[in-house]
C-alpha cells in the first residue's frame, strides 16, 4: 500500500490518465475525480474523465468540464473512492485489471490497482486526494471547489460521524482559496424537489420499524419512483431520510433498481456497524454507512435478508 509521496511521485510519471468513478456516483467521487483532474491539467498533463451515465443535475456540472472525448485512449488509468471492480459503471468494466492507481477511503476497499492507497480513517476520499494534491501543485479554487464537494457531501455537511477535526482543517483550507462554499451548501444540503419531498413523504408513510423502534426499514420500489416521475437526481438523496427519525439507531434504504434488484443503504450508529452488515450480503463500506445489493429477490425477500443480516452482527437485536 502506497504512502501519500509514493502515490504522489507515481501519478507525477503519469500523462495521458483516465479517471474512473463509480456506479451512482456521489459527490464523494465526482469531487475527488474532477478535483485530481484539475491538478493533473495544472501540472501540464492530459487527463479526462470516463464519462459516467448515473450522474445527476446536483453532480454533473462538476464532472462535465473534465469528460474524456469519446476518441481518447489513455495511457494510464486511476480510480478515485471504488472499493471494488462491482462498482464500475459497464463502461469501465474492461479497465477492470488496467488501473494503475487504485486511491480510497472504504475499509472494504479490495487493492484491485496495481498500486493502490487506502485511508479507512478519512471521512471522505477527498482527504486523501487533498494530501496528494498538495504534493503535486499548488491549490487553485479549480481544484479545491470539486474537492469541497467531495468532502462535504460525504459528510452530510460536517454532520455524520465520520467527521474528525482533519476533515474541518482540510474543508478550511478548500474554503480559503476563495471558492463559493456558499453556493455548493445551499445546493446539497439545503434545496429538495418538490418530487424529493413528496418520496420522502410516501416512504415515511410506509416505513417499518423493527427492534423496539430502533430499526427503520424504508423502502423505495419503481413503482413510488413512476408514481411522481422522479429522476435520478430527486433519488439522489432519500437514504439520509431515515437516521433523521428520534430513536432510529439502524436505518435501511431498500431501492428497487430492476425485476429482483434491490439496492440497500444502510445509516447507523455506535450499536450496528454497517460494514459487516453489509459484507454478509456481498456489500461493503464504511462502519456507520454501507450498501449491498441482492439480485432475484422480492421486496420481502430482500427486507428479511437484510434484517437477519443485522440479527447476526447485533446481538439484542429483535425482530
Amino acid at each position: 500500500m502506497l504512502t501519500v509521496s509514493e502515490a504522489a511521485a507515481l501519478l507525477r510519471s503519469f500523462d495521458r490518465v483516465l479517471i474512473l468513478t463509480h456506479i451512482r456516483p456521489d459527490g464523494d467521487t465526482v469531487g475527488c475525480a474532477a478535483g485530481l483532474c484539475a491538478a493533473l491539467r495544472a501540472m501540464g498533463k492530459t487527463a479526462y474523465l470516463l464519462p459516467n451515465p448515473g450522474l445527476t443535475e446536483n453532480t454533473a456540472p462538476y464532472f462535465t468540464p473534465y469528460s474524456a472525448p469519446a476518441d481518447f485512449v489513455p495511457e494510464k488509468v486511476v480510480s478515485t473512492d471504488i472499493a471494488t471492480v462491482g462498482l464500475f459503471p459497464d463502461n469501465a468494466k474492461s479497465y477492470a485489471d488496467k488501473v494503475d492507481l487504485a486511491i480510497d477511503h472504504h475499509p472494504s476497499f479490495e487493492g484491485f490497482g496495481k498500486a493502490n492507497i487506502v485511508r479507512p480513517e478519512a471521512a471522505a476520499c477527498g482527504e486523501l486526494i487533498l494530501d496528494i494534491v498538495r504534493e503535486l501543485t499548488p491549490l487553485t479554487p479549480e481544484i479545491a471547489l470539486p474537492l469541497y464537494v467531495a468532502i462535504s457531501t460525504d459528510t452530510g455537511g460536517f454532520i455524520y460521524s465520520n467527521v474528525t477535526a482533519a476533515t474541518h482543517r482540510a474543508a478550511a483550507e478548500l474554503m480559503d482559496t476563495g471558492i463559493d462554499y456558499r453556493a455548493v451548501n445551499k445546493l446539497f444540503f439545503q434545496t429538495k424537489s418538490r418530487v424529493q419531498m413528496q418520496l420522502e413523504a410516501a416512504m415515511l408513510a410506509e416505513a417499518k420499524f423493527y427492534d423496539s423502534n430502533r430499526t427503520a426499514v424504508l423502502s423505495v420500489p419503481r413503482s413510488l419512483l413512476e408514481k411522481f416521475h422522479a429522476t435520478e437526481s430527486d433519488a439522489e438523496e432519500l437514504s439520509a431520510l431515515g437516521p433523521q427519525i428520534q430513536g432510529v439507531d439502524c436505518a435501511v434504504t431498500m431501492r428497487e433498481l430492476g425485476d429482483g434488484v434491490w439496492k440497500f443503504s444502510l445509516r447507523t450508529g455506535e450499536r450496528v456497524n454497517a460494514t459487516e452488515v453489509c459484507r454478509l450480503l456481498g456489500g461493503g463500506g464504511h462502519a456507520r454507512a454501507a450498501g449491498a445489493t441482492l439480485e432475484g429477490v422480492t421486496q420481502a425477500e430482500a427486507e428479511e435478508k437484510m434484517l437477519n443480516a443485522i440479527a447476526r452482527i447485533v446481538p439484542d437485536f429483535k425482530k
